[in-house]
């Protein structure tokens, strides 16, 4: 594992069931034992304590025999949302009230609590010998602990919905007068005091006097008002109030600099929202840039651990890589991963993820460019909670967990991967902050981009527009081989430009979203002009190869909401005689019809293309939900999916075969590291088979077995995986093609791997990067692998790095990658034993 920065075991108080010194300190070795093995690559050891839900901030007084109210619950401590009665009329379930974890929860005051902190930190320090901190968090809701201050004296700082009217904090919200005395507000608060005052001051003398290291802001606190939900501020289901973006913009940084005045220099680690930057921006006016600029002393919002909940990975991949995409200040960022629930009676790791781990490999593909050039990965490293809702400490749960961490970060992406998204970070925030706002533009384009990856877009790498400009002036080269996938940009900006000075260059994109902002340059590069919008019910004319259905048929129409993508489809093509022009998607009424996709490719682009998707929001909004719900597979092609479909005219297939359109497809992910390439993946539904190509041919992934299909490599999948690749494949004939590692067998062998089952196939193998030209490649050998069949095995220099290229081979290949060391001196051999 690479080291990183900090690992934070995230803990509730249960698994202290006495609070008896001797008692403490056994919990306390026990929890930084079991995880030992992956702590020794931490510079620095957090924990971070769930001991309430930030209530014992708001309560803190600085009596330290005060009774402390704590998380000791099953089920949510302050119900408040009256549709869980719905399917539970008797009101048992634990939505709809709560349960002690065990008969006699200790007694807990402030003074002990101090004392656990304290023993913490010296017992972490005698166990691992390492720099031991210890985090507090502030949760805005009703979950975790009972808490009078929030649903009882001060019900005017709730504004939040997510868990009923009412129900979570918002924090531009202002207080009224209070006569009791608070650590901070000896005499009382004064009314109007603005939250952030209070939760600052209070922060400061709490966390000070408890021994804490830095705060934890959970559920979205900090980034608006429903930070779970699509509504918010700006956006009520129905309708976009791009003229409040201003007025919530202020209040939301009023906040930050309210807090940090009485707060100055704790650290700040933050949840962040169940979204993505740019839904947060239209629907609740999250100014994330100008936090991030504000020097608040954040680290930025983790992936969020929903996807456990809903399986919607798309849109947690899609909001992580957003909030990476810019950093508030240095290149530090946070994966955090989700095996107990302390509050909820449910172990994600044993449940949820059914001891899977596509929620470790799948966020680890994902990857950042800096404006230097740089993959950067995440340096810190959270798990959500190392204690079950019993407060128990299971060895099978880190036992189970810790391989998949070692080997993933291990693995992590060294170079960017073939689909790289560019992010319009500043951009978003430049157009919700104009004279007349624009939020309807990130609010689709995000959308679009989480249904793309729900239906298999393997979208890995991401990079601002800013830190692409930046990086490849540095190395023009840098992305070649990547196809970059990116909104349309604004006319004559400078994303536009560099767009297409690369794309000129002989290299690739993708395009999605309205034109309406698009210049005349770019226009007449993708031979696109507006006419009269279209919307509504539609018909859909695809000419891509679409999914193999086993069943039933594509439907041909999709439902086009404006309100939600962006406004109409209203291109049509300047020139419908241009012979570099292909249309891969049409959709009309009658006579009306509008291109809704289509490929580039210009012989001045020296190989170049330029692709692109109008795209549609295959989603609508219903009352009480969350997010926003897909539309019916079955009655509405989901045209999420043409962001995929059209990579084939690049050379990507990343199809599948499966029983209907309604069954989900496999999540996927594809990253570089060492100069190969890396799947990852999550299969909702175990009999859809994924079906793969690439420029190269088709790729064998190491471990598994495929016949090609129409020069693909065909694969039926379990829930999670993830697999090496670095041999891709083209041939005619139908054979049993396995590629997969083999023993050394060899004094100098690091490792060898054998491809089998070619007939007359045409073979690329990319070696490990820094032993290019001292790998040894074999054909038909036999063990000890020295000798082979003589054969045409040149190193090649490629797009995606150096590689053999082989043509015509029947057989099996080996190639060996060489131990970096010398090797060892031939021993003297007596008696016929090694001495």
């Amino acid at each position: 594992m690479k080291a990183m920065k900090s690992i934070t075991l995230e803990m509730s108080l249960k698994p202290f069931k006495s609070m008896e010194a001797p008692d403490v300190e056994a919990v306390c070795q026990a929890l930084f034992s079991q995880w030992r093995p992956l702590l020794k690559h931490a510079d620095t050891v957090k924990v971070m304590l769930w001991a309430s839900d930030g209530s014992e901030i708001l309560e803190y007084d600085r009596n330290l025999d005060k009774e402390m109210e704590w998380a000791k619950y099953i089920g949510g401590a302050n119900p408040r949302d009256k549709r869980a009665l719905k399917n539970d009329p008797d009101g048992v379930g634990l939505h709809a009230r709560s349960y002690l974890y065990m008969a006699e929860p200790p007694f807990l005051t402030y003074r002990i609590f101090r004392k656990i902190v304290e023993t913490i930190k010296r017992i972490g320090k005698e166990t691992l010998s390492k720099k031991i901190l210890v985090g507090a968090t502030f949760d805005p809701g009703p979950e975790f602990a009972k808490s009078p201050f929030k649903y009882e004296r001060h019900a005017e700082i709730l504004r939040g919905v997510s868990m009923g009217p009412n129900s979570f904090v918002c924090c531009y919200s202002v207080l009224h007068a209070d006569s009791r005395s608070y650590a901070g507000f000896p005499d009382g608060i004064p009314e109007g005091t603005p939250f952030g005052t209070f939760f600052g001051r209070q922060s400061q003398l709490f966390l000070q006097d408890m021994g804490f290291d830095y705060l934890w802001l959970s559920n979205g606190f900090g980034f608006g008002t429903e930070t779970w939900g699509t509504t918010g501020a700006i956006y009520d289901g129905e309708s976009f109030y791009p003229e409040k973006v201003k007025s919530v913009k202020n209040d939301i940084l009023m906040f930050w600099r309210l807090f940090r005045k009485e707060c100055p220099d704790m650290p700040l680690e933050t949840r962040g929202t169940n979204l993505t930057a740019g839904i947060d921006l239209s629907t609740d006016g999250v100014p994330l840039r100008d936090i991030y600029e504000g020097k608040f002393g954040i680290l930025p919002p983790p992936n969020s651990p929903w996807a456990a909940l809903d399986g919607d990975f798309g849109l947690e991949l899609t909001g992580y890589m957003s909030r990476i995409a810019e950093l508030p200040e240095g290149d530090d960022y946070l994966f955090r991963f989700y095996p107990h629930d302390p509050w909820w009676m449910n172990s994600p790791w044993l449940d949820r993820y059914e001891g899977q781990p596509h929620d470790i490999y799948l966020p680890l593909a994902v990857s950042r460019m800096n404006g230097n050039g740089e993959v950067i990965n995440p340096n810190h490293l959270n798990l959500l909670s190392i204690d079950n809702s019993l407060g128990d400490l299971p060895d099978q749960v880190a036992n189970e967990v810790m391989p998949h961490l070692l080997k993933a970060t291990l693995q992590q992406p060294d170079a960017p991967s073939p689909l790289v998204w560019v992010y319009p970070f500043r951009e978003y925030h430049e157009a919700a902050a104009a004279d007349e706002p624009d939020v309807a533009r990130p609010f689709f384009q995000d959308w679009f981009i989480r249904g793309a990856i729900n239906q298999g877009l393997p979208l890995s790498t991401v990079v601002s527009t800013d830190n692409f400009a930046a990086s490849v002036s540095r190395f023009p080269e840098l992305y070649n081989g990547s196809i970059l996938v990116s909104p349309v940009p604004d006319r004559d900006s400078e994303w536009e430009a560099a767009l297409l000075g690369w794309m000129a260059k002989g290299n690739k994109a993708v395009l999605y979203g309205s034109v309406r902002h698009a210049g005349n340059k770019l226009l007449k590069a993708l031979n696109l002009t507006s006419t009269s919008p279209l919307d509504g019910e539609l018909d859909v004319q695809n000419r891509l190869s679409l999914d193999e259905l086993r069943g039933g048929a594509w439907p041909k129409r999709i439902l086009h909401r404006p309100e939600l993508s962006d406004g109409g489809i209203d291109t049509v093509l300047q020139d419908e005689n241009d012979g570099h022009t292909e249309v891969a998607a049409i959709v009309g009424r009658g006579s009306n019809r509008r291109i809704a996709a289509l490929i580039r490719r210009l012989p001045e682009w020296q190989g170049g293309g330029l692709a692109w998707v109008r795209g549609t929001n295959g989603n609508r909004y219903e009352e009480g939900r969350h997010l926003l719900v897909p539309d019916d597979a079955a009655q509405y092609f989901p045209a999420e999916s043409l962001l995929r479909l059209i990579l084939t005219q690049f050379g990507i297939v990343v199809r599948t075969v499966k029983e209907e359109p309604g069954t989900k497809d496999p999540v996927v992910m594809v990253h570089r590291n060492k100069g190969g390439f890396y799947f990852s993946g999550y299969s909702p539904d175990t009999t859809a088979d994924l079906k793969l190509q690439f420029p190269m041919g088709a790729p064998l992934l190491m471990g598994w077995e495929t016949r090609l299909e129409e020069g693909c490599s065909v694969y039926r999948l379990p829930r999670a995986w993830e697999a090496e690749c670095r041999v891709f494949v083209g041939q005619e004939e139908r054979s049993l093609l396995s590629c997969r590692m083999i023993p050394p067998a060899g004094h100098d062998v690091k490792r060898r791997i054998q491809v089998s089952g070619l007939k007359d196939a045409d073979v690329v193998l990319f070696p490990e990067t820094g032993f290019e030209e001292d790998t040894r490649v074999t054909l038909n050998a036999q063990p000890p692998f020295v000798t082979g069949e003589p054969f045409d095995c040149r190193l090649t220099d490629t797009p995606w790095g150096k590689a053999f290229v082989i043509h015509g081979v029947t057989g099996n290949l080996v190639f060996a990658t060489p131990l970096p060391e010398q090797p060892p001196v031939e021993a003297e051999k007596k008696g016929g034993r090694m001495q």
